[in-house]
């Protein structure tokens, strides 16, 4: 009974059906007990449920089930190992075929399916064979050896470094600014380290060069820019989906036109997935997998590092719930990487969120993964680690499962669970965006009072913030519409940072004209680039009540030590997303052909879009140039007709349509 009581207390797995049958209420019959059924009463004529003599049908149907039920029991492991060999053969047989129909349609399953079959050839392999490669390279380990391993690796990356620099940066000098931006950043942090002479360089180079790696990957490799574009683009496709159930609970016409009932039902959809995926393992053994390849090259411990990993996918008070119990145990240095990576990432929920504002998803994603590296490493450059840890044997750290005792559980927990974040979206819009409106009233009525016209918070911070726009490599005609944007997120969310940076990037793709007066109405792809790595992370005022409220309700008896280093790790998140734009500011080219102009204006247009008024705009210049009215190309043999010059002054106001 008490085996019995202590299994009914673990959370439902697929052990449960495996050690026995699924109706607990019928365990006895296990052991073949016999049940009295209903039995004839010869003197009433009625069925008796006991005490009576069974029928011998009924007691030869007891003794077959039973047989069958011991039968299956015994042969539980060659039942399933069949199951799931008909389920292998028959996904093989779909793959294949699909495959075979259309090798660039199925392009996407194949390749799944080999990184799913190669974990499982990597897991199987560790499991027969990693204790005896492991102690063959024990024997092979030599300590001077990796000393020069170590110094010849280094200075090959930093010759590799100095030569890819010079080389790709001799077409686009602006990517030196990006350069200098990141070794600004990192002096500026390092001045300010609580222990200079304690700096675990090994932890900081190797994040950064981390976060560098995957930067090449994403943005500059065909493969992982194809890969990532593709994951984006899934992704968005799936959020759509949440339509069907917000236009069913509050109507098509309020989804499509306010704002409210097109954003927050994405919330509750990702998070009853998330919730989901949490449920069945896979957002552990992903996060597991992060934090191992963290782990061993910058030589954090492992909960710190599981914390930094679990913020790519979870919010800043959720990622320190995977660590919970190990929470009163770290050092004040682990609790800053802690802080800072929920500091320097954005949660999965959110992602959709921002995603449905029109933000590159692939950007996203990658901003949000680059975080993780770059806020290790500049966690352990402000607040080195000084006290003796106690994690750091490599047995790890285990995960839990959560509560949820079953997939539809799972469920509907993490849609129930949205419910706050959803009214903290709204409740934070509705309050900051009236504090914005207020402060920029005061402040334009103080303005007046000195003949300052249109004085508000956006141009202080275009102001103030535009020389740290300028260092992460943008433009200097767009420096003040991103320092608007970087003041927003710092002061204010991220949340309406990103719908700031939703408008310009709809104008531009909508042909609106650059400038309308003294006015720039959008900037370029580049910098929207940057400003997206910029904006990823929760680094704003309002976090901080955010992020010491969930860790005191964890470990009430730290919270004055968390009081003192939760600005130091509120700086170091809003440095860690300046430095991940800095590198994107460095690896970013421009992807995709030229619009060949001459040819696409002798289509007919009627809407302006972002190539018609590129086009038009080199037609307004060319006509500038030559000062005649038949505008051509300096230098070209191609010539624009009249006619084209007309069809663009329908759409734009210019000197030249005079």
């Amino acid at each position: 009974m008490d085996e019995e009581k202590q299994r009914r207390k673990k959370p439902i797995s697929l052990a449960t059906v495996e050690n026995g049958v699924e109706n607990l209420g019928m365990e006895f019959l296990e052991e073949g007990q016999d049940i009295g059924g209903p039995v004839w009463d010869e003197e009433r004529g009625t069925g008796l449920d006991a005490g009576a003599r069974p029928s011998p049908f009924w007691r030869r149907l007891q003794l077959a089930s039973s047989k069958a039920r011991m039968f299956c029991r015994d042969h539980a492991e060659l039942f399933r190992w069949i199951f799931l060999g008909l389920l292998c053969t028959a996904y093989a047989a779909f793959v294949l075929t699909a495959c075979l129909l259309d090798f660039q349609r199925a392009l996407a399953l194949f390749i799944i399916t080999c990184v799913v079959l190669f974990f499982l050839a990597h897991s199987l392999f560790k499991k027969l064979l990693g204790k005896k490669v492991l102690r063959y390279l024990k024997h092979l380990n030599n300590p001077t050896l990796n000393i020069w391993l170590k110094r010849c690796l280094g200075a090959a990356a930093l010759v590799g470094l100095v030569l890819w620099l010079a080389l790709d940066t001799s077409q686009r000098p602006e990517q030196l600014v990006s350069f200098a931006g990141i070794c600004m950043f990192v002096i500026f942090l390092f001045a300010f380290s609580k222990h200079h002479f304690k700096v675990s360089w090994r932890a900081v180079l190797w994040g950064l060069g981390l976060q560098f790696v995957l930067g090449i990957f994403v943005i500059r490799t065909e493969p992982g820019f194809v890969a990532f574009q593709w994951l984006g683009d899934q992704i968005k496709i799936f959020l759509d989906y949440t339509v069907a159930g917000s236009s069913f609970v509050f109507g098509e016409t309020l989804v499509k036109d306010i704002f409210a009932f097109q954003v927050l039902p994405i919330v509750v959809f990702f998070s009853c997935v998330m919730s989901v995926l949490y449920y069945m393992g896979l957002m552990q053994w992903l996060i597991l997998k992060i934090s191992w390849l963290m782990q061993v090259t910058m030589g954090t411990t492992a909960p710190e590092t599981l914390s930094v990993a679990g913020n790519i996918f979870v919010s800043q008070t959720e990622a320190p719930l995977l660590i919970r119990p190990y929470l009163a145990d770290m050092t004040l240095s682990e609790i800053h990487v802690v802080i800072t990576g929920g500091y320097a990432t954005i949660a999965g929920s959110l992602l959709g969120a921002y995603i449905s504002f029109g933000i590159d998803p692939a950007s996203l994603i990658a901003a949000s993964v680059m975080a993780a590296p770059c806020a290790l490493a500049l966690s352990k450059l402000v607040y080195p680690e000084v006290e003796e840890s106690k994690f750091k044997s490599k047995e790890g750290v285990k995960l839990s499962y959560g509560e949820a005792q079953n997939l539809l559980e799972a469920a509907t927990s993490g849609a129930s669970l949205s419910v706050g974040v959803v009214a903290n979206i709204a409740t934070n819009l509705i309050a900051f965006l009236a504090a914005s409106a207020f402060i920029n009233a005061a402040l334009s009525w103080l303005g007046e009072m000195v003949d300052i016209q249109e004085l508000s918070f956006q141009l202080i911070c275009s102001y103030v913030l535009r020389p740290v726009a300028f260092m992460l490599g943008v433009a200097w005609e767009d420096c003040p519409i991103v320092a608007e944007m970087l003041g927003i997120k710092l002061f204010l969310n991220e949340f309406v940072a990103y719908q700031e940076l939703s408008k310009y990037k709809n104008r531009r793709l909508e042909g609106v004209e650059e400038w309308i007066g003294d006015k720039k109405q959008w900037i370029s792809l580049r910098a929207e680039v940057i400003t997206t790595f910029a904006l990823c992370g929760f680094a704003n005022f309002n976090s901080i009540g955010i992020m010491l409220g969930g860790l005191t309700s964890m470990v009430p008896h730290r919270k004055s030590e968390f009081s003192k280093i939760i600005l130091s790790a509120l700086l170091t998140g809003a440095c860690v997303s300046l430095v991940n734009a800095c590198v994107a500011g460095i690896l970013y080219v421009p992807r995709g052909a030229e619009v060949n102009c001459f040819s696409f204006l002798n289509t007919s247009f009627t809407n302006s879009s972002y190539d018609t008024y590129m086009c038009c705009k080199q037609v307004f210049q060319s006509m500038e140039l030559m000062g005649t009215s038949s505008p051509a190309f300096a230098g070209s043999r191609m010539e624009f007709s009249p006619e084209m010059l007309i069809n663009c002054c329908r759409l734009y106001n210019h000197p030249a349509c005079v």
